[in-house]
């Protein structure tokens, strides 16, 4: 069983802990697109065979797919701001292996460890829980989730022009130096969450774990190659089942697990874990697409005949949109709930794929589609850790968002194999050389869409929220944030931190626990000492509070359930004072 500590006052963030936080997240997902522009030219410059060319992307999807969960827990274990600095340090390590090499084995183990910084982004999403207010938190959370889609983005009109105009190695010295520069900022910005889960790493189940995932991806992204029918893609899908059920079984075993199963069985955690694949699918689709589409030659009849660089630009409002559709997305979310803001970026992501089938004609066109498909993405992508968030202990937030990024990943993977797939079956064939159809994308496209709309299945299932009775915060400071969360409230506890002698103790940190000994909800008082905490069911909890100078205090106390608050002050030091409920 975990016991959240909750030792030491949460330190109060700088304002510039949001943006280093979604930088680094940036800076690890430009890894996984950093190769892009010359993935054609890899046989060539590694001096391999196009098959063995491959797994120099395969070893980052598969390294960051491991990573995420792990580090996620680890963080939870051992602090998010230690493992999120660890993460970025593997990554410089590995760019600069790949930096210089320009043999196959090495390119490979660099290329791994960049992948293991994937871990960096559900780090990041915890450590804004621990320590925002709640009226910056929903678009610190939505800027930090966009970043995956945004490095991405960003990263391919970057890296083509540097492969266009200098040594291809460029693109790994550039990624170390935003490595070296995310880790300065992070050191310098962000202070380590108070946050822990006690228990001991759960190594046995991140082995299983790791085994299982890679026998789902290997085949997944390398079927291809080997044949969808043949004895080492099938055997490989029929050993990850058979892993990962024992994987599932162990953890379900155990009290300290490193995926809590039953909390990720939970409907609105199960859902929406499975609605970010079909968002990683319907993502990864433009971004194998339009590039193609832009460069192919105009002799074809339908290739747009542009360079490399500038069909990087024409790509580029895919992540830009992302970036800028966070405040976007924080006033959506706080008006109608994350789950409405879901829907309406699987709405959007469909219609920028039901539009994008006749905006095929012009490089102008293309950016059309990158504009709104990246608004759709940028607002689908930010609803997803809010979605993960309220339903987890904040002790868990780091893995479960791990568990959440991981799904993401699978569907950039499957959307990679499909669409691969497609393209090679519908390509026309000119001297020797694979040559991708109007057919073919238009093909992807409406694949893009189905995994859209099975999204928005998903989605039309999540339970919904209550009503607020603001449509959101307008807090000038963290005190008046809680006072107005004081009077929001319904169903949880409400009360005052109080000393000896009964005066009001401000920023104390009053910690709610679970019948489980899972931390389910954490807050500081405010300066006349009043807190709330809402309570995610009926049951019973012990509610913790701890302050400088004073002695901790615990309460053990039962909430019906109901839409009324319990009303309990909680006296420093000396026994918890009740007082009548509101």
């Amino acid at each position: 069983m975990t016991h959240p500590r909750t030792d030491q006052p949460a330190p109060r963030p700088s304002g510039a802990i949001v943006p280093v936080l979604a930088f680094a997240g940036i800076v690890v997902a430009v890894m996984q697109t950093l190769l892009v522009p010359v993935i054609k030219d890899l046989p060539q410059l590694l001096h391999t065979t196009p098959s063995n060319a491959t797994w120099v992307l395969t070893s980052t999807l598969l390294s960051g797919a491991v990573a995420t969960p792990i580090m996620g827990r680890l963080g939870d274990l051992y602090g998010k701001r230690r493992m999120l600095l660890t993460s970025l340090a593997v990554m410089v390590v590995g760019a600069l292996i790949s930096a210089v090499t320009s043999t196959l084995m090495p390119m490979i183990v660099g290329r791994t460890l960049q992948g293991f910084a994937m871990g960096a982004i559900p780090l990041g999403i915890g450590l804004m829980r621990d320590m925002l207010p709640r009226e910056r938190l929903g678009s610190a959370m939505a800027l930090m989730s966009s970043s995956i889609g945004v490095g991405g983005g960003l990263a391919l009109p970057a890296a083509a022009l540097v492969a266009q105009h200098t040594n291809w190695h460029a693109l790994f010295y550039g990624s170390a130096g935003l490595g070296v520069l995310s880790i300065v900022l992070t050191l310098l910005a962000v202070p380590e969450s108070p946050m822990r889960a006690k228990g001991s790493f759960d190594l046995l189940g991140a082995l299983g774990l790791s085994a299982g995932l890679v026998l789902l991806l290997l085949p997944i992204t390398k079927g291809s190659d080997w044949g969808w029918s043949s004895g080492t893609t099938l055997g490989l899908f029929g050993a990850s089942v058979a892993v990962l059920l024992l994987w599932g079984v162990l953890e379900l075993r155990i009290s300290a697990p490193l995926v809590d199963l039953r909390t990720t069985a939970r409907r609105e955690v199960l859902l929406t874990n499975l609605a970010s694949i079909m968002v990683g699918v319907s993502f990864y689709v433009v971004s194998l697409v339009l590039p193609q589409l832009l460069q192919l030659p105009t002799a074809t009849g339908y290739g747009l005949g542009r360079s490399m660089a500038v069909a990087g630009l024409c790509v580029a409002p895919l992540g830009l949109t992302m970036m800028f559709t966070a405040p976007v997305y924080a006033r959506l979310s706080a008006r109608y709930g994350p789950k409405v803001t879901l829907i309406i970026g699987l709405l959007v992501i469909a219609l920028g794929y039901g539009g994008g089938l006749g905006l095929m004609d012009a490089a102008w066109q293309t950016v059309i589609t990158s504009v709104v498909l990246g608004a759709g993405i940028g607002l689908a992508y930010s609803s997803l850790p809010a979605l993960i968030v309220g339903a987890v202990p904040a002790s868990e937030t780091g893995a479960a968002n791990g568990l959440n990024t991981l799904m993401r990943s699978i569907g950039t993977s499957v959307s990679s194999a499909v669409i691969g797939m497609v393209l090679a079956n519908t390509a026309n064939h000119v001297n020797g050389l694979a040559v991708p159809t109007m057919h073919g994308f238009r093909v992807s496209f409406l694949i893009a869409t189905a995994a859209v709309a099975f999204g928005l299945l998903l989605a039309l299932f999540l339970p919904g929220r209550r009503p607020a009775a603001r449509p959101q915060l307008r807090a000038s400071s963290e005190e008046d944030a809680n006072l107005e969360r004081a009077e929001e409230v319904l169903r949880g506890f409400r009360g005052r931190v109080l000393d000896a002698e009964g005066a009001p103790v401000a920023r104390a940190k009053v910690t709610l626990i679970d019948r489980r000994g899972r931390q389910a909800g954490a807050t500081l008082s405010a300066e006349d000492g009043s807190y709330t905490l809402t309570v995610p069911a009926e049951g019973p909890y012990v509610l913790a509070a701890r302050a400088a100078g004073h002695a901790p205090v615990a309460s053990s106390a039962t909430h019906s359930g109901d839409d009324r608050p319990v009303g309990l002050d909680l006296s420093l030091p000396g026994e918890p004072v009740p007082v009548a409920e509101a």
